[in-house]
Protein backbone atom coordinates (compact mmCIF):
# COMPACT_ATOMS: atom_id res chain seq x y z
CA UNK A 1 0.00 0.00 0.00
CA UNK A 2 2.95 2.50 0.71
CA UNK A 3 4.50 1.94 -2.87
CA UNK A 4 0.90 2.52 -4.17
CA UNK A 5 0.52 5.95 -2.66
CA UNK A 6 4.28 7.00 -3.25
CA UNK A 7 3.77 6.28 -7.11
CA UNK A 8 0.17 8.62 -6.56
CA UNK A 9 2.41 11.09 -4.63
CA UNK A 10 4.38 11.01 -7.63
CA UNK A 11 2.05 11.37 -10.55
CA UNK A 12 0.51 14.40 -8.46
CA UNK A 13 4.02 16.14 -8.90
CA UNK A 14 4.41 14.77 -12.63
CA UNK A 15 0.71 15.93 -14.15
CA UNK A 16 -0.76 18.31 -11.32
CA UNK A 17 -4.04 18.24 -9.67
CA UNK A 18 -6.37 17.81 -12.75
CA UNK A 19 -3.79 15.53 -14.44
CA UNK A 20 -4.06 13.72 -11.11
CA UNK A 21 -7.67 13.06 -11.00
CA UNK A 22 -8.07 12.12 -14.46
CA UNK A 23 -5.03 9.33 -13.82
CA UNK A 24 -6.81 8.31 -10.70
CA UNK A 25 -10.36 7.69 -11.96
CA UNK A 26 -8.59 5.32 -14.71
CA UNK A 27 -6.59 3.86 -12.42
CA UNK A 28 -9.36 2.86 -10.67
CA UNK A 29 -11.68 1.80 -13.47
CA UNK A 30 -8.91 -0.45 -14.59
CA UNK A 31 -7.82 -1.74 -11.26
CA UNK A 32 -10.76 -2.41 -9.40
CA UNK A 33 -14.22 -1.71 -11.17
CA UNK A 34 -13.13 -4.06 -14.13
CA UNK A 35 -12.85 -6.86 -12.26
CA UNK A 36 -16.39 -7.74 -12.24
CA UNK A 37 -17.51 -8.09 -15.83
CA UNK A 38 -20.89 -8.92 -15.93
CA UNK A 39 -21.10 -9.41 -19.71
CA UNK A 40 -18.51 -12.24 -19.01
CA UNK A 41 -20.86 -13.53 -15.53
CA UNK A 42 -24.04 -13.59 -17.63
CA UNK A 43 -22.77 -14.89 -20.86
CA UNK A 44 -19.89 -17.41 -19.66
CA UNK A 45 -20.87 -19.95 -22.22
CA UNK A 46 -20.38 -17.59 -25.11
CA UNK A 47 -16.59 -17.01 -23.92
CA UNK A 48 -16.29 -20.48 -22.93
CA UNK A 49 -16.93 -21.03 -26.61
CA UNK A 50 -14.46 -18.29 -27.94
CA UNK A 51 -11.37 -19.04 -25.99
CA UNK A 52 -12.25 -23.09 -27.33
CA UNK A 53 -12.21 -21.84 -30.59
CA UNK A 54 -9.24 -19.48 -30.60
CA UNK A 55 -7.17 -22.81 -28.90
CA UNK A 56 -8.55 -25.00 -30.96
CA UNK A 57 -8.42 -23.01 -34.81
CA UNK A 58 -5.19 -21.68 -33.84
CA UNK A 59 -2.26 -23.31 -35.11
CA UNK A 60 0.75 -22.65 -32.59
CA UNK A 61 3.40 -24.88 -30.94
CA UNK A 62 3.00 -23.44 -27.25
CA UNK A 63 0.74 -21.28 -25.38
CA UNK A 64 2.31 -17.91 -24.08
CA UNK A 65 0.16 -15.53 -20.79
CA UNK A 66 2.20 -12.24 -20.92
CA UNK A 67 1.61 -11.68 -17.00
CA UNK A 68 2.45 -7.68 -16.54
CA UNK A 69 0.37 -4.91 -16.96
CA UNK A 70 2.92 -3.07 -19.53
CA UNK A 71 0.09 -2.09 -21.66
CA UNK A 72 0.10 -2.68 -25.79
CA UNK A 73 -0.77 0.43 -27.29
CA UNK A 74 1.25 2.45 -24.99
CA UNK A 75 3.42 5.80 -25.87
CA UNK A 76 6.71 3.29 -25.19
CA UNK A 77 6.01 0.43 -27.47
CA UNK A 78 8.82 -1.31 -26.30
CA UNK A 79 10.46 -5.25 -25.48
CA UNK A 80 6.97 -6.24 -24.30
CA UNK A 81 5.31 -5.53 -27.46
CA UNK A 82 8.20 -6.55 -29.95
CA UNK A 83 9.12 -9.91 -27.89
CA UNK A 84 5.03 -10.48 -28.35
CA UNK A 85 5.06 -9.98 -31.72
CA UNK A 86 8.13 -12.02 -32.41
CA UNK A 87 6.84 -15.11 -30.42
CA UNK A 88 3.58 -15.02 -32.43
CA UNK A 89 5.23 -15.16 -35.67
CA UNK A 90 7.48 -18.25 -34.51
CA UNK A 91 4.48 -20.26 -33.94
CA UNK A 92 3.44 -19.08 -30.23
CA UNK A 93 -0.31 -18.24 -29.26
CA UNK A 94 0.25 -15.08 -27.05
CA UNK A 95 -2.53 -13.78 -24.33
CA UNK A 96 -0.77 -10.33 -23.77
CA UNK A 97 -1.97 -8.59 -20.78
CA UNK A 98 -3.31 -5.17 -21.40
CA UNK A 99 -4.11 -2.31 -19.15
CA UNK A 100 -7.78 -0.56 -19.53
CA UNK A 101 -6.04 2.80 -18.90
CA UNK A 102 -4.26 2.65 -22.45
CA UNK A 103 -5.72 -0.28 -24.23
CA UNK A 104 -9.53 0.15 -23.49
CA UNK A 105 -10.19 -4.08 -24.03
CA UNK A 106 -12.42 -4.73 -21.09
CA UNK A 107 -12.23 -8.23 -22.21
CA UNK A 108 -10.36 -9.59 -25.11
CA UNK A 109 -9.57 -8.09 -28.69
CA UNK A 110 -7.60 -10.17 -31.69
CA UNK A 111 -4.63 -8.29 -32.59
CA UNK A 112 -3.51 -10.65 -34.93
CA UNK A 113 -3.86 -14.29 -35.54
CA UNK A 114 -1.93 -15.34 -33.03
CA UNK A 115 -2.04 -12.53 -30.35
CA UNK A 116 -4.74 -12.03 -28.11
CA UNK A 117 -5.70 -8.23 -25.94
CA UNK A 118 -6.28 -9.90 -22.91
CA UNK A 119 -8.22 -8.36 -20.00
CA UNK A 120 -6.40 -10.55 -16.94
CA UNK A 121 -8.01 -7.36 -14.60
CA UNK A 122 -11.36 -9.16 -15.22
CA UNK A 123 -11.73 -11.85 -13.20
CA UNK A 124 -14.41 -13.82 -15.06
CA UNK A 125 -12.61 -13.95 -18.40
CA UNK A 126 -9.50 -15.00 -15.94
CA UNK A 127 -11.35 -18.43 -14.97
CA UNK A 128 -12.97 -19.06 -18.39
CA UNK A 129 -9.25 -18.72 -19.73
CA UNK A 130 -7.72 -21.05 -16.95
CA UNK A 131 -10.28 -23.50 -17.38
CA UNK A 132 -10.28 -23.81 -21.11
CA UNK A 133 -6.51 -24.01 -20.75
CA UNK A 134 -6.19 -26.31 -18.60
CA UNK A 135 -7.91 -28.57 -21.26
CA UNK A 136 -4.96 -27.97 -23.92
CA UNK A 137 -2.38 -30.30 -24.20
CA UNK A 138 0.58 -28.43 -25.11
CA UNK A 139 3.54 -26.55 -23.67
CA UNK A 140 2.01 -23.35 -21.89
CA UNK A 141 4.07 -20.23 -19.85
CA UNK A 142 4.00 -17.28 -17.86
CA UNK A 143 6.37 -14.77 -18.77
CA UNK A 144 6.80 -11.29 -17.57
CA UNK A 145 8.99 -8.82 -16.01
CA UNK A 146 11.21 -8.12 -13.21
CA UNK A 147 10.12 -5.13 -13.21
CA UNK A 148 6.37 -6.30 -12.38
CA UNK A 149 4.70 -5.10 -8.99
CA UNK A 150 1.37 -6.62 -9.94
CA UNK A 151 1.75 -10.84 -9.86
CA UNK A 152 2.44 -11.94 -6.34
CA UNK A 153 4.78 -15.15 -5.71
CA UNK A 154 1.60 -17.27 -4.84
CA UNK A 155 0.32 -16.11 -7.87
CA UNK A 156 3.14 -17.61 -9.93
CA UNK A 157 3.04 -20.96 -7.60
CA UNK A 158 -0.12 -21.14 -8.50
CA UNK A 159 0.62 -20.81 -12.20
CA UNK A 160 3.42 -23.61 -12.07
CA UNK A 161 1.05 -25.72 -9.82
CA UNK A 162 -0.92 -26.04 -12.85
CA UNK A 163 2.00 -27.10 -15.24
CA UNK A 164 2.82 -23.78 -16.73
CA UNK A 165 6.56 -23.02 -17.24
CA UNK A 166 7.50 -19.53 -15.24
CA UNK A 167 9.53 -17.45 -18.01
CA UNK A 168 11.06 -14.37 -15.86
CA UNK A 169 12.88 -11.18 -17.92
CA UNK A 170 15.53 -9.63 -15.62
CA UNK A 171 15.22 -6.54 -17.83
CA UNK A 172 16.83 -3.89 -15.40
CA UNK A 173 18.78 -3.22 -12.59
CA UNK A 174 15.90 -3.37 -9.91
CA UNK A 175 15.13 -0.04 -8.25
CA UNK A 176 12.80 2.44 -6.54
CA UNK A 177 13.22 4.98 -9.38
CA UNK A 178 12.50 2.81 -12.20
CA UNK A 179 9.34 1.38 -9.89
CA UNK A 180 8.45 5.39 -9.43
CA UNK A 181 8.27 4.56 -5.50
CA UNK A 182 10.09 5.29 -2.80
CA UNK A 183 11.05 2.10 -2.00
CA UNK A 184 11.26 -0.91 -4.00
CA UNK A 185 7.76 -2.63 -3.92
CA UNK A 186 7.59 -5.67 -2.24
CA UNK A 187 6.30 -7.77 -5.47
CA UNK A 188 9.30 -7.25 -6.97
CA UNK A 189 11.46 -8.12 -4.05
CA UNK A 190 9.95 -11.44 -3.63
CA UNK A 191 9.62 -12.37 -6.88
CA UNK A 192 13.27 -11.86 -7.45
CA UNK A 193 13.79 -13.65 -4.56
CA UNK A 194 11.80 -16.70 -5.71
CA UNK A 195 13.48 -16.69 -8.83
CA UNK A 196 17.28 -16.74 -7.64
CA UNK A 197 16.37 -19.88 -5.43
CA UNK A 198 14.75 -21.52 -8.22
CA UNK A 199 16.29 -22.80 -10.72
CA UNK A 200 13.25 -24.33 -12.73
CA UNK A 201 12.52 -20.83 -13.27
CA UNK A 202 13.63 -19.47 -16.94
CA UNK A 203 15.66 -16.44 -16.74
CA UNK A 204 15.80 -14.46 -19.96
CA UNK A 205 18.73 -11.60 -18.84
CA UNK A 206 19.14 -8.29 -21.19
CA UNK A 207 22.85 -6.72 -19.68
CA UNK A 208 26.04 -8.20 -18.63
CA UNK A 209 25.81 -7.39 -15.06
CA UNK A 210 22.35 -8.90 -14.87
CA UNK A 211 23.75 -12.22 -16.14
CA UNK A 212 26.62 -12.07 -13.82
CA UNK A 213 23.86 -11.70 -10.65
CA UNK A 214 22.08 -14.54 -11.94
CA UNK A 215 25.22 -16.78 -12.48
CA UNK A 216 26.28 -15.93 -8.65
CA UNK A 217 23.04 -16.43 -7.31
CA UNK A 218 21.84 -19.87 -9.05
CA UNK A 219 24.40 -20.76 -11.83
CA UNK A 220 23.60 -20.96 -15.61
CA UNK A 221 20.42 -23.62 -15.67
CA UNK A 222 17.80 -22.49 -17.60
CA UNK A 223 19.51 -18.95 -18.34
CA UNK A 224 19.35 -16.99 -21.88
CA UNK A 225 20.68 -13.77 -22.83
CA UNK A 226 18.54 -11.71 -24.92
CA UNK A 227 19.62 -7.59 -24.95
CA UNK A 228 16.96 -5.64 -27.06
CA UNK A 229 16.84 -5.35 -30.31
CA UNK A 230 15.07 -3.79 -33.30
CA UNK A 231 12.36 -3.85 -35.67
CA UNK A 232 14.96 -3.87 -38.73
CA UNK A 233 12.25 -3.82 -41.70
CA UNK A 234 10.17 -1.14 -39.60
CA UNK A 235 13.22 1.47 -39.06
CA UNK A 236 13.92 1.20 -43.46
CA UNK A 237 11.08 1.56 -44.66
CA UNK A 238 9.55 5.23 -45.20
CA UNK A 239 7.75 4.63 -48.12
CA UNK A 240 4.62 6.50 -46.83
CA UNK A 241 4.35 10.45 -47.02
CA UNK A 242 4.21 12.04 -43.43
CA UNK A 243 4.25 15.22 -42.37
CA UNK A 244 6.48 16.49 -39.96
CA UNK A 245 4.65 18.65 -37.36
CA UNK A 246 5.28 22.95 -37.75
CA UNK A 247 7.59 23.31 -34.56
CA UNK A 248 9.95 20.44 -35.63
CA UNK A 249 10.17 22.06 -39.77
CA UNK A 250 11.22 25.61 -37.49
CA UNK A 251 13.88 23.77 -35.88
CA UNK A 252 14.64 22.37 -39.33
CA UNK A 253 14.59 25.68 -40.92
CA UNK A 254 17.28 26.87 -38.73
CA UNK A 255 19.72 25.10 -40.30
CA UNK A 256 21.98 23.56 -37.68
CA UNK A 257 23.00 20.12 -37.33
CA UNK A 258 20.49 18.17 -35.29
CA UNK A 259 21.14 15.97 -32.69
CA UNK A 260 18.91 13.98 -31.05
CA UNK A 261 17.02 11.78 -28.42
CA UNK A 262 14.00 10.19 -27.37
CA UNK A 263 13.06 8.42 -25.01
CA UNK A 264 12.85 9.19 -21.27
CA UNK A 265 13.83 12.02 -19.50
CA UNK A 266 14.01 11.05 -16.16
CA UNK A 267 16.91 11.02 -13.58
CA UNK A 268 19.03 9.35 -15.10
CA UNK A 269 19.11 11.21 -17.98
CA UNK A 270 22.52 14.00 -18.33
CA UNK A 271 20.54 17.41 -18.10
CA UNK A 272 24.09 18.91 -17.37
CA UNK A 273 25.71 17.11 -20.53
CA UNK A 274 23.41 18.81 -22.66
CA UNK A 275 23.10 21.93 -20.99
CA UNK A 276 27.35 21.51 -22.26
CA UNK A 277 26.14 21.32 -25.63
CA UNK A 278 23.52 23.72 -26.03
CA UNK A 279 26.05 25.89 -24.96
CA UNK A 280 28.28 25.71 -27.87
CA UNK A 281 25.20 27.23 -29.76
CA UNK A 282 26.11 25.18 -32.26
CA UNK A 283 23.51 22.65 -32.46
CA UNK A 284 19.59 21.71 -32.16
CA UNK A 285 19.15 19.20 -29.64
CA UNK A 286 15.53 18.02 -29.96
CA UNK A 287 14.02 15.85 -27.43
CA UNK A 288 11.07 13.33 -27.75
CA UNK A 289 9.71 11.42 -25.58
CA UNK A 290 7.61 11.27 -22.00
CA UNK A 291 8.43 13.04 -18.67
CA UNK A 292 8.85 9.98 -16.67
CA UNK A 293 9.80 12.13 -12.91
CA UNK A 294 10.03 15.73 -12.84
CA UNK A 295 13.85 15.65 -13.47
CA UNK A 296 13.21 17.64 -16.42
CA UNK A 297 11.03 20.51 -14.87
CA UNK A 298 13.85 20.83 -11.77
CA UNK A 299 16.46 21.21 -14.50
CA UNK A 300 14.60 23.62 -16.20
CA UNK A 301 15.23 22.64 -19.73
CA UNK A 302 12.45 24.23 -21.12
CA UNK A 303 14.56 27.60 -20.33
CA UNK A 304 17.30 26.19 -22.18
CA UNK A 305 18.67 27.89 -25.30
CA UNK A 306 18.69 25.29 -28.44
CA UNK A 307 17.20 22.87 -26.25
CA UNK A 308 13.42 22.04 -27.85
CA UNK A 309 11.27 19.31 -26.06
CA UNK A 310 8.52 18.18 -28.73
CA UNK A 311 6.55 15.53 -26.24
CA UNK A 312 5.76 12.16 -26.81
CA UNK A 313 5.72 10.80 -30.63
CA UNK A 314 3.70 7.58 -31.58
CA UNK A 315 6.25 4.50 -32.61
CA UNK A 316 5.18 4.34 -36.11
CA UNK A 317 6.10 8.13 -37.13
CA UNK A 318 8.79 8.86 -34.54
CA UNK A 319 11.27 7.72 -37.04
CA UNK A 320 9.89 10.23 -39.54
CA UNK A 321 11.45 12.32 -37.42
CA UNK A 322 14.35 10.59 -36.19
CA UNK A 323 15.64 10.42 -39.71
CA UNK A 324 16.50 14.37 -39.94
CA UNK A 325 18.61 14.31 -37.26
CA UNK A 326 22.45 14.62 -37.65
CA UNK A 327 23.68 12.55 -34.93
CA UNK A 328 21.51 10.82 -32.62
CA UNK A 329 22.53 11.00 -28.81
CA UNK A 330 21.94 8.37 -25.72
CA UNK A 331 23.43 10.75 -23.24
CA UNK A 332 22.99 8.89 -19.48
CA UNK A 333 24.53 9.46 -16.34
CA UNK A 334 26.53 6.22 -15.43
CA UNK A 335 24.56 5.02 -12.17
CA UNK A 336 23.88 1.45 -11.55
CA UNK A 337 20.49 1.46 -13.54
CA UNK A 338 22.26 2.74 -17.09
CA UNK A 339 25.20 0.02 -15.88
CA UNK A 340 22.94 -2.45 -16.83
CA UNK A 341 20.29 -1.09 -19.11
CA UNK A 342 20.19 -2.26 -23.19
CA UNK A 343 18.81 0.57 -24.57
CA UNK A 344 15.75 -0.33 -27.54
CA UNK A 345 16.65 2.90 -28.93
CA UNK A 346 20.69 1.77 -29.47
CA UNK A 347 19.47 -0.45 -32.22
CA UNK A 348 17.09 2.02 -33.60
CA UNK A 349 19.19 4.44 -33.86
CA UNK A 350 21.65 1.55 -36.09
CA UNK A 351 18.97 0.34 -38.31
CA UNK A 352 18.49 4.57 -38.82
CA UNK A 353 22.38 4.27 -40.38
CA UNK A 354 22.93 7.66 -38.44
CA UNK A 355 25.89 8.49 -36.15
CA UNK A 356 25.41 7.15 -32.56
CA UNK A 357 27.68 9.17 -29.68
CA UNK A 358 26.86 7.80 -26.07
CA UNK A 359 27.94 8.11 -22.30
CA UNK A 360 29.92 5.01 -21.06
CA UNK A 361 27.44 3.07 -20.72
CA UNK A 362 28.33 -1.06 -20.46
CA UNK A 363 25.80 -2.29 -22.79
CA UNK A 364 27.03 0.74 -25.56
CA UNK A 365 30.84 -0.31 -25.35
CA UNK A 366 30.15 -3.61 -27.16
CA UNK A 367 29.19 -2.09 -30.84
CA UNK A 368 31.80 -1.02 -33.04
CA UNK A 369 29.27 1.67 -34.70
CA UNK A 370 28.80 3.50 -31.26
CA UNK A 371 31.48 6.55 -30.64
CA UNK A 372 31.60 6.31 -27.00
CA UNK A 373 31.80 9.68 -24.62
CA UNK A 374 33.76 8.70 -21.75
CA UNK A 375 33.48 12.44 -20.01
CA UNK A 376 31.47 15.40 -21.05
CA UNK A 377 34.50 16.98 -22.40
CA UNK A 378 35.24 14.00 -25.00
CA UNK A 379 31.32 13.80 -25.43
CA UNK A 380 31.57 16.88 -27.62
CA UNK A 381 34.46 15.86 -29.51
CA UNK A 382 32.50 12.57 -30.26
CA UNK A 383 29.92 14.38 -31.64
CA UNK A 384 32.28 16.40 -33.84
CA UNK A 385 33.49 13.09 -34.88
CA UNK A 386 30.58 11.77 -35.81
CA UNK A 387 29.28 14.49 -38.08
CA UNK A 388 32.14 13.12 -40.26
CA UNK A 389 31.07 9.93 -40.81
CA UNK A 390 27.29 11.17 -41.73
CA UNK A 391 27.82 10.12 -45.26
CA UNK A 392 30.59 7.07 -44.86
CA UNK A 393 29.48 3.96 -46.65
CA UNK A 394 31.69 1.88 -44.48
CA UNK A 395 30.55 3.33 -41.47
CA UNK A 396 27.02 2.76 -42.39
CA UNK A 397 28.03 -1.11 -43.05
CA UNK A 398 28.96 -1.29 -40.21
CA UNK A 399 25.80 0.50 -38.36
CA UNK A 400 23.30 -1.42 -40.49
CA UNK A 401 25.01 -4.88 -39.74
CA UNK A 402 24.77 -4.19 -36.45
CA UNK A 403 20.96 -3.55 -36.42
CA UNK A 404 20.22 -6.88 -38.59
CA UNK A 405 22.42 -8.83 -35.88
CA UNK A 406 19.99 -8.03 -33.33
CA UNK A 407 16.73 -7.42 -34.83
CA UNK A 408 14.00 -8.57 -32.77
CA UNK A 409 13.18 -11.65 -34.21
CA UNK A 410 16.56 -13.16 -33.15
CA UNK A 411 15.65 -12.14 -29.42
CA UNK A 412 12.57 -14.12 -29.55
CA UNK A 413 14.01 -17.24 -31.24
CA UNK A 414 16.72 -17.07 -28.01
CA UNK A 415 13.51 -17.66 -25.96
CA UNK A 416 12.03 -20.27 -27.80
CA UNK A 417 15.26 -22.15 -27.93
CA UNK A 418 15.42 -21.86 -23.73
CA UNK A 419 12.47 -23.37 -23.40
CA UNK A 420 12.48 -25.83 -26.53
CA UNK A 421 14.56 -28.05 -24.66
CA UNK A 422 12.22 -29.05 -22.11
CA UNK A 423 9.06 -29.52 -24.53
CA UNK A 424 11.64 -31.78 -26.58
Amino acid sequence: MKEKITKLVNVYKKYGFKGFMKKLKAYLIANYFDQISFKVIFNSHKYHQEIKNILEKTDYERIILWRSSFGYNVPLFQRPQHIARELSKQNCLVFYEVTTMTDHVKIIKKLTDKIYLTNFNNRALNKILKEELALINKPKYVQLYSTDWKLSVKDIENYLYEDYGFIYEYIDHLSPELAGTKDLPLNIIEKYEYVMSHDNVYIVVTADLLKEDVLKKRGKKNLAFAENGVEYAFWQDFSENYELDAEYQKILALNKPILMYYGALASWFDYDLVKKIAQTNKYSIVLIGIKYDDSFNLEKMEQEKNVYFLGPKDYKVLKYYARKASVLLLPFKICDITKATSPCKLFEYMALNIPIVTTDLNECRKYESVLIGKSHEDFLKKIDKALTLKNDSKYKEILNKEALDNDWSKKAKVIIDLIKKDEE
